[in-house]
């Protein structure tokens, strides 16, 4: 393939998309992440589309939602990994939250394995991920269909969540940064996903190496409030993924990060002896929960003592 029409290949992933890494680029056009690197570097020499974290952005700042179909196709060996370590942690007989995205459908397909579990969710796919799991009740809010995602959405997706209470929430988003926190690119899904963060305890974020750096409208989680982050380990060359990963376990964020070999300084995590999770060490310890959201020294109900975040100051 030339490299005009390797470019322009390129290019209109980035459109469609809104944001590709550079190893998923790599793949569709089938050629090295190094060419694939030169390529977005001319591409940005020209003004259209920018450099970020590993991969291409649209040109402007804040990336843009892309279509279900584009989500569900990008990064799934990194959203598996993921998803079955955010699955282990989830005991018998809890209560949680899973929020709409493409990687917590991932976690709920893992979930159903789990008895005595109850989900509350706004998304429609996670609940088909569950429909046929035994014993595993699934609460769905109300609220108005958001097609391009298949969740639920406005005022009547909030006040179902009134007055819930659980032990964790799983969310997924567009965006993750140091500064911002978790955020996504559409309003009423923002405000849904505050919604389920205030009826749980711990917030655990899914995102895979692709959504750090990646600063998007609206602020959902802030990260005073992300309990824990799992993601996925970034390629050599997203230096910028590297340091936001650094920057959140400095804010007191919990780092696991799954499908990499631990590396020197990282300490190796043997919980249910899974050999690929690593934990970035935090500089401090770290509280538990959110004000006003059950942050305590008491354990939320269906939790150890060691699944919990240290205090923060």
């Amino acid at each position: 393939m030339f490299a005009a029409e390797r470019r322009q290949m390129i290019l209109e992933m980035v459109r469609a998309n809104g944001a590709v890494s550079l190893r998923e680029l790599a793949r569709v056009v089938q050629t090295s992440e190094v060419t694939v690197r030169r390529d977005v570097r001319a591409l940005e020499a020209e003004g259209l589309l920018d450099r970020r974290h590993g991969g291409a952005v649209l040109p402007g700042g804040f990336t843009r939602e892309s279509g279900f179909p584009q989500r569900a196709m990008a990064a799934t060996a990194e959203k598996t990994a993921i998803a079955e370590h955010a699955a282990s942690l989830v005991r018998e007989g809890e209560a949680i939250v899973v929020g709409a995205g493409t990687t917590t459908q991932e976690l709920a397909r893992r979930l159903a394995r789990v008895p005595g579990l109850t989900v509350v969710t706004n998304s429609l796919l996670v609940a088909q991920a569950l429909a046929h799991a035994n014993r595993v009740e699934v609460v769905m809010t109300g609220g108005t269909l958001r097609g391009s995602n298949y969740a639920l959405v406005g005022s009547g997706a909030e006040q179902s969540l009134l007055g819930l209470r659980v032990s964790r929430a799983f969310l997924s988003g567009s965006g993750l940064t140091a500064d911002r926190g978790l955020s996504t690119s559409n309003m009423l899904a923002a405000s849904v996903d505050r919604a389920l963060l205030r009826a749980a305890a711990e917030v655990v974020v899914l995102a895979d190496h692709s959504k750090l750096g990646a600063d998007t409208a609206f602020q959902t989680v802030p990260t005073d409030l992300i309990s824990q982050l799992i993601t996925d380990q970034p390629p050599p060359e997203a230096e910028k993924a590297g340091a936001e990963l650094e920057a959140l376990a400095e804010q007191g964020v919990r780092v696991s990060v799954v499908g990499a070999p631990t590396a020197p300084g990282v300490k190796s995590a043997p919980e249910r002896g899974d050999p690929v999770r690593r934990d970035l060490p935090l500089p401090s310890p770290r509280a538990t929960g959110h004000p006003g959201l059950g942050g305590g020294g008491t354990p939320p109900m269906g939790q150890r003592v060691s699944d919990l975040a240290p205090r923060r100051r």
